[in-house]
């Protein structure tokens, strides 16, 4: 669906690139967990999905369209949820009636019951809501919109804890079977029950493109007391009861992914992964 060839972008009179030759392919029907620190590129790179931005070299291609030529067949099959956005002093009503034409599988059901599952209430007014309230309003709406793709930025900034799991619900309740979500996110706890697929960005570098169930395969999840041994571990973190550790599988049975902890052992040493399935094949 979304073919990245060699990608190198920067922003006008910046002398860094953002990205260096990124080459990355993104399939149907997934929900991918766009990973990585603030100011790494995750916005970036939706943008760029988005045809919002061009690349400096390379291209982005979705569904064999070029992105930055946006497309109206290409457009109306994308929707973008920015982190920050406003929208205009309308009723739901109004914005439905302006909005809903430019997506041919736009559906009111749907919009109905991503409100309901967000606790909103249809016949509400934008300029009265919070800014916590219309961020649900606005991901109502784009999950109604029915796009074969929807791209995410920190959508979970902004809500409290009892809307984070809302959403979580609000996704896994209503997302159309055929249509992909690219969440970019660093809060990587309000995704993780929700992605089959995760990205993660550091610098110009892609440090893991791999599914949930190849992850699970490969690396166990474990947290254990103080004082237990450590002696297959290849990244250990300290907590409040002992030790958040992460070792190969090994033909164990497989764990949760605890994708923050994953997210820090990867930072600090990006051939975990190398050493996992290294270990696994017992060549180390």
């Amino acid at each position: 669906m979304i073919q990245v060839n060699e990608l190198t972008f920067s922003y006008p009179k910046s002398k860094h690139n953002v990205f260096e030759g990124l080459s990355l392919q993104l399939k149907e029907n997934r929900i991918y967990g766009l990973l990585g620190r603030n100011g790494m590129g995750k916005s970036t790179l939706l943008y760029l999905i988005a045809g919002l931005l061009h690349p400096k070299k390379g291209n982005v291609c979705v569904d064999g369209m070029e992105s930055k030529e946006r497309r109206p067949e290409m457009l109306r099959e994308i929707y973008v949820v920015p982190e920050e956005y406003n929208l205009p002093n309308l009723t739901l009503k109004q914005y439905v009636k302006v909005h809903q034409d430019f997506y041919p599988r736009f559906s009111e059901e749907i919009l109905m019951n991503c409100l309901r599952d967000f606790e909103m209430q249809p016949d509400v007014n934008f300029k009265h809501l919070s800014m916590g309230q219309k961020k649900k309003i606005y991901m109502s709406f784009a999950v109604a919109s029915c796009c074969q793709l929807l791209l995410m930025d920190e959508p979970t900034n902004g809500l409290d804890i009892p809307s984070k799991a809302l959403f979580r619900k609000v996704i896994a309740g209503n997302l159309p079977a055929d249509s992909s979500l690219i969440i970019s996110t660093h809060q990587v706890h309000d995704v993780e029950q929700l992605i089959d697929h995760v990205v993660l960005i550091e610098g110009t570098h892609l440090l893991v493109d791999n599914s949930t169930t190849e992850l699970s395969k490969l690396l166990r999840f474990e947290q254990l007391p103080y004082g237990a041994p450590l002696d297959d571990a290849l990244y250990v973190e300290p907590s409040l009861s002992g030790s958040a550790v992460i070792t190969p599988t090994k033909g164990r049975e497989e764990t949760p992914i605890n994708l923050e902890l994953l997210f820090n052992a990867i930072v600090q040493y990006p051939d975990l992964l190398h050493q996992a399935e290294a270990a696994n094949n017992g060549t180390i």
